[in-house]
């Protein structure tokens, strides 16, 4: 049985290690920098502005999502972001991916906010498969656009 559960700061060394894993099944290792203490800061410390829930499988850890508001002055409303949604491989078809998104997808409903928000790989086809699937359509029209590093700190500084 599947059940959803918000994160805990117990929960930071396990959802460092999920991290990892997504990172590993992203082929992206090397872009991961944060630390078990890095994750427990964003999600636990003063005032987060990030939130984790974490799926289970029979009372085991099989998959996590990470999140947060965003907004649309369009619309005058907040929405949710997700930054992360990973099951572990060996849970995968067995509905923690949907229960993850059906409990945004709820908080979303019952805060009042106007949409739910993710990205995908563009190779990843069996979550693409899966997004079509649950009624998700693709903002093809937008493009992401990505300041870091470098290029970042000199836009600050100008």
């Amino acid at each position: 049985m599947i059940a959803v559960r918000a994160a805990r700061p117990s929960d930071a060394a396990l959802i460092h290690a999920l991290i990892g894993e997504l990172a590993d099944y992203e082929n992206l290792r090397g872009a991961m920098t944060a630390t078990e203490a890095d994750i427990a800061a964003l999600l636990f410390g003063p005032s987060p502005r990030a939130f984790c829930d974490i799926a289970e499988l029979n009372g085991a850890p099989v998959g996590f999502s990470v999140w947060c508001y965003n907004v649309s002055t369009f619309a005058g409303r907040h929405g949710i972001y997700v930054e992360d949604l990973y099951v572990r491989e060996s849970a995968r078809g067995q509905g923690a991916g949907p229960a993850l998104l059906k409990t945004l997808a709820r908080r979303c409903v019952e805060e009042g906010l106007g949409r739910l928000e993710w990205e995908v790989l563009d190779w990843n086809t069996p979550a693409i498969g899966f997004y079509d699937r649950i009624g998700s359509v693709a903002a093809s029209e937008w493009l992401l656009r990505r300041l870091s590093g470098e290029a970042l700190a000199r836009l600050a500084g100008e």
